[in-house]
């Protein structure tokens, strides 16, 4: 098992790329801290999850407030004993350009795609530090490199996160790696949700995934994959890089 004895945090659990990134590490061997916002799914999730014999554990809140990450930190070092990597999943779409997006909006996407990140990274870099072998894995998107009418904060967040990651591999390098992850088009509600917005949303869907090389919406599962790979040890020279999984639409 790539992740036997590890104690990882992982946010935006409940669904989509996050609850993929959690199941698979769990069977990896790992100890997960999950957060969300929905009860309901999350403690379904810990208890599909515990029947692997690992621990998963819930906690509820919104990861905009800095004070929920300080207690992510604080009850992985409860459960487990330590911290050896964090996983960010969390997002908001924040759809709108800059002169129709509401302020609240703009500043709550920021607040939950960039400010979270920096918020946990914060409390978590000295026990991540302790163990001479730290990860944090940010999930950003393609967004940060190709961007999209009518998300200006979506995009503008998701560059942020490429640059903080470059900044922080710089910072903790040796004791710590930080990389990302930029996906392109998966399959998860924020995709339908984005396609909302549209008169025919299954039509739009559907034309993102025929733009891919591949012909195809990303499943969570492709995303889970690259992150076990450079969250484990085969990845142990690997830092301050983002890694685009889109099925080729920056090819393009």
């Amino acid at each position: 098992m790539k992740l036997e004895g590890k104690s990882i945090i992982v946010t935006g659990a409940t669904s989509g790329m996050g609850k993929a990134i959690a199941e698979l590490f769990i069977r990896e061997g790992a100890s997960v801290i999950l957060s969300g916002r929905d009860t309901e799914r999350g403690l379904d999730l810990v208890k599909s999850l515990n029947e692997f014999g690992k621990k998963a554990v819930f906690v509820k809140g919104d990861i905009s407030k800095p004070e929920v990450n300080a207690r992510l930190v604080s009850e992985a070092l409860r459960h487990f004993g330590k911290l050896d990597i964090i996983v960010t999943n969390a997002g908001n779409l924040g759809i709108g350009s800059v002169t129709d997006i509401s302020l609240e909006e703009w500043d709550y996407t920021l607040a939950t795609n960039l400010n979270s990140v920096f918020y946990l990274s914060r409390f978590a870099i000295p026990e991540l530090k302790k163990t001479g072998k730290g990860v944090i894995l940010i999930n950003s998107s393609i967004a940060a490199f190709k961007s999209f009418p009518n998300h200006a904060a979506y995009c503008a967040s998701k560059a942020a996160l490429v640059a903080l990651v470059k900044e922080m591999a710089l910072d903790y390098g040796p004791e710590i790696r930080v990389n990302t992850i930029c996906p392109g088009p998966v399959d998860t509600p924020l995709i339908w949700d984005s396609a909302k917005a549209f008169e025919n949303p299954e039509s739009i869907v559907q034309q993102t995934a025929n733009n891919t090389l591949m012909k195809r919406l990303g499943k969570p599962e492709d995303i889970a994959s690259l992150a076990l790979f450079l969250v484990s040890e085969e990845a142990s020279w690997i830092t301050g890089s983002a890694f685009t999984i889109d099925g080729g639409i920056l090819t393009k």
